[in-house]
């Protein structure tokens, strides 16, 4: 599940979109370019991630610079179009969502209780993480039907390189494949557990966290 823009070539992880922000956000302030282990400190990764996330975004044609150069990475500029324009829904959506949803009370799902009007709104950055470490993504496939995550719905989610045994993350696999799973450690692999019998375990010693999910979202 990748972040989709407007060509197959421009799919873009949400680290991978986070180090080309990190990347646009240094050369905006300090007017020069970061260095690997800047960019490894900023989004607390190691700098061999960090040097594979500048690989791929090279190989999409979002970075420039001379390799074995320090400070020369430079966003191409269709990497500066997809930034201008991924800032434009990030504004439209923040600002739909900063008056919020009112919260208008309680309701009971099994004994009736007395309605109690309050005046309180409910927003997704507020109930879930602060809004820079917070977005969304469509699930797509019925792997997580028994943790009644369906097609369609939408996933929650806190961007983290790191996360507990049993909990549900974003999970990158060999580098390119993004899957939604029950994330366990074991002795020398990890176990990416499905919630559907349909579906088999993935086994990998090549996996990378990319989020943790915190809630679901879904239009009836």
């Amino acid at each position: 599940m990748p972040l989709q823009t407007s060509g197959p070539t421009e799919s873009l992880t949400p680290r991978q979109l986070q180090l080309l922000k990190a990347i646009g956000r240094f050369q905006e302030s300090l007017c020069y370019s970061p260095t690997i282990a800047e960019l490894a400190s900023e989004l607390d990764i190691s700098r061999s991630t960090a040097f594979e996330h500048i690989s791929e975004l090279r190989r999409k044609g979002l970075l420039s610079g001379c390799p074995g150069k320090a400070r020369s990475l430079r966003p191409t500029l269709k990497a500066q179009e997809l930034l201008n324009r991924f800032a434009e829904r990030v504004v439209r959506s923040h600002s739909a969502d900063v008056k919020g949803i009112p919260l208008a009370g309680k309701v009971a799902a099994g004994t009736a209780i007395e309605a109690i009007e309050e005046h309180e709104e409910l927003s997704l950055s507020s109930h879930f993480a602060p809004e820079d470490s917070l977005f969304a993504l469509e699930v797509q496939g019925e792997s997580m039907m028994g943790e009644d995550i369906r097609d369609g719905d939408y996933v929650i989610c806190r961007s983290s390189c790191t996360a507990d045994n049993g909990q549900l993350v974003i999970a990158i696999i060999d580098n390119e494949n993004a899957t939604l799973k029950r994330f366990y450690k074991e002795k020398n692999h990890v176990r990416l557990q499905p919630a559907n019998d349909a579906y088999e375990p993935i086994y990998s010693e090549n996996c990378r966290i990319e989020a943790v999910v915190l809630g679901l979202v879904r239009r009836f």
